[in-house]
């Protein structure tokens, strides 16, 4: 055995250090400041896991400085992101299943990110329910939620729900680790803040928003349905006037709890789900993004009738994601491979496009698809010398020659109305 349970001041057993490190290795992920990769790890448990277990066991386990790295946001800026160790990572896991199991069941039934059995596409269905029965929409975006949590008040609604003295201690400790930026500096958190990328951050940014915000509109206005995932809210009113009223009330809750609302991105939505029917005066917005979706209104089909809806769809923002993707991928330029080579390549990521984005109007689809097919046809260009010189016409009749030939052969082929 790697471990040995005994002499331990803290109740953490080995079998949750080897469970959180199989969660952790399952979700793979780069490693820390300390270079260590998650194969070493596998390979050598002794030197890293038994260590690990015996400090978090008696108390004197100190996380690592976490390693910053920027990525690209939709709107062009870019978010940073916080990756641990992995051994830091295999600590946090252990709390943060540990802590799930307590909170979970406290939490309100309209939270829905990050939460087992709960998914962004029932926290989609059940919007779209409710713009068809609500005509206002609150959309909500909080400034910097991740980088503004503030410590005291997180700390103040974890111990509402676990006085265990191990997750307190070692929570404490992972809010005030430092952050190593790019140019090898250490920023050090001034009371505020929990670095996305942590295995425990999301656990925590639903403590907090449940204390914040689910529990308070409950109480406040408990006949006022919303939708939350994560720190993206959408919140659904009668008319104009409660939407008003009530995104007052929100502002100054969230400046009560230090936080403050994107006022260029919050915004009041009218869902206008009927031909007929109209406000009496001049609306600004009639559509908004939540989850990679964009609600707007739409023709759907109901019981057999047309009809005008307010119905979730892949968001602009979404599909110049994918387009970015594609492109960055430059596949087009992989004429040493076989086009099934490519297929294969490509079969994860259009399967997953699909399933996210295909759960709704998947029609709206085509375009992202479209977008391929005129890769698909550069390669082709790029890989037969007879079609280089040819217009692109032709090598598109080819491509449609190999989609009715092999029907198969890449993902989204399968699908009726997504073959070139």
């Amino acid at each position: 055995m790697i471990f040995d349970e005994q002499h331990r001041s803290q109740p953490i057993s080995r079998l949750q250090v080897n469970e959180a490190f199989k969660r952790v290795k399952a979700n793979k992920g780069s490693s820390g400041i300390d270079g260590i990769s998650i194969e070493q790890v596998a390979q050598n448990p002794r030197k890293y896991l038994y260590p690990l277990w015996n400090r978090m066991s008696s108390g004197s386990y100190f996380p690592k400085a976490v390693r910053q790295v920027l990525i690209p946001k939709g709107d062009g800026k870019m978010r940073p992101l916080g990756i641990p160790t992995i051994v830091d990572r295999v600590a946090q896991q252990v709390i943060a299943t540990e802590l799930e199991a307590v909170v979970d069941k406290h939490f309100h039934p309209n939270s829905y990110g990050y939460r087992p059995n709960k998914s962004a596409h029932e926290a989609i269905e059940q919007c779209r329910i409710n713009c068809m029965k609500y005509s206002w929409v609150i959309d909500l975006d909080i400034k910097g939620f991740f980088d503004n949590i503030d410590h005291e008040l997180l700390l103040k609604a974890l111990k509402h729900y676990t006085q265990e003295k191990h997750i307190l201690l070692y929570v404490e400790r992972w809010l005030n680790a430092p952050v190593q930026l790019a140019d090898g500096t250490l920023k050090h958190p001034e009371g505020k803040g929990t670095p996305q990328g942590g295995v425990i951050s999301p656990v925590l940014a639903n403590i907090f928003l449940d204390i914040v915000f689910d529990k308070w509109i409950a109480k406040e206005n408990p006949n006022t349905p919303f939708e939350r995932y994560a720190d993206d809210i959408v919140i659904h009113c009668v008319n104009i006037k409660e939407a008003l009223r009530l995104l007052e009330k929100v502002k100054k809750r969230f400046k009560d709890c230090k936080l403050e609302l994107n006022q260029e991105k919050s915004k009041i939505v009218y869902c206008r789900n009927n031909q007929k029917r109209q406000p009496p005066f001049k609306v600004r917005y009639q559509k908004f993004d939540f989850l990679g979706y964009t609600f707007k209104p739409r023709i759907v089909k109901e019981r057999s009738k047309i009809k005008l809806g307010f119905s979730p769809a892949i968001s602009q923002k979404s599909m110049s994601r994918i387009a970015s993707e594609l492109k960055t991928m430059d596949f087009h330029r992989w004429v040493h491979f076989p086009i099934s080579r490519i297929a294969e390549l490509l079969k994860l990521k259009i399967r997953g496009w699909i399933n996210y984005y295909g759960k709704f109007r998947m029609s709206e689809m085509r375009k992202v698809f479209r977008l391929l097919h005129i890769r698909l046809v550069k390669w082709i260009r790029n890989k037969y010398r007879r079609y280089r010189k040819q217009r692109w016409v032709k090598a598109y009749k080819y491509l449609q020659s190999l989609s009715r030939s092999y029907p198969k052969l890449f993902e989204h082929w399968q699908y009726e109305g997504f073959r070139p």
